[in-house]
């Protein structure tokens, strides 16, 4: 009897352990009505018209005639500066190899995004284009764990905004950051139930990083809508928001998994 009773009481603290990593924020953040039931133009609205490629002010200003809210995602150059920018590396949209966090402004300045004759615009640029007409959700990318310099630097140029926008990343320190700093911002958890082998990618999946800022939504790729830890998730009260939509099809097969849809490649109905 004494054996079992210590089995239970294990099996009860490590659900009770298990419910404190993934509970998001008990909070319903009013920013949240901004988005909830649109669709979000993925890195602006590209790949619709000509000579409009992602995350460029081509892509912004698409975006806001249609009247739709815009993610995008932000870099920290090698200079301290804020630029929109997707990937890691520099060569699929600009030919070259490099890195943007190991490249000046200066030297990005002489890029260009897709052949086209857009640059890599700076956050500031972004927030001109938008002009708070549509709200902004803006994914922080880091290189390492340490997110604080890009924090610093995009909170100073945001700061001075006055439109609305919420924040979101991969990485649990960009959330524990605006968390401790800037708590007013409505703050989100980027997941997907990642194939790879990495303990930390795994538990990210698994949104067990949640502890860490409690996050106001939850961002999760829409094909693993029923992955288990997000599922939980949902039903403790997070914020369900899908990436990334390609197809109409898709958002009517997950329309009853989440409560917006980022987009991209088509003009949803």
């Amino acid at each position: 009897m004494t054996a079992l009773i210590i089995v239970i009481a294990v099996l009860v603290f490590l659900i009770l352990m298990f419910l404190f990593l993934i509970f998001p924020s008990g909070r319903k953040h009013p920013d949240l009505e901004l988005i909830k039931g649109c669709f979000i133009a993925h890195r602006g609205l590209h790949d619709i018209y000509p000579e409009t490629p992602e995350n460029s002010a081509a892509a912004f200003r698409a975006a806001v005639e249609a009247g739709y809210p815009i993610e995008n995602d932000i870099h920290l150059t090698a200079d301290g500066e804020v630029v929109v920018f997707h990937d890691d590396a520099l060569r699929r949209m600009c030919g070259i190899d490099g890195e943007p966090e190991k490249m000046t402004l200066a030297e990005l300045r002489k890029l260009r995004l897709a052949g086209t004759d857009e640059q890599i615009p700076t956050l500031k640029e972004c927030l001109c284009e938008v002009g708070g007409k549509v709200p902004l959700l803006i994914e922080f990318k880091c290189r390492g764990i340490d997110c604080t310099a890009l924090c610093e630097a995009a909170d100073a140029v945001l700061s001075n905004y006055n439109g609305k926008y919420l924040i979101q990343s991969f990485y649990p320190t960009v959330l524990r950051w605006y968390k401790k700093n800037r708590p007013e911002v409505c703050r989100g958890q980027l997941a997907s139930a990642f194939s790879s082998q990495k303990l930390y990618k795994k538990l990210l999946g698994c949104l067990l990083f949640n502890f860490m800022a409690r996050p106001d939504f939850i961002s999760y790729e829409h094909k693993y809508a029923s992955h288990p830890c997000f599922r939980l998730c949902r039903t403790l009260g997070a914020f369900p928001v899908g990436w990334t939509f390609r197809y109409q099809g898709d958002v009517y097969r997950r329309r009853n998994d989440f409560n917006t849809y980022i987009f991209e490649g088509f003009i949803p109905k």
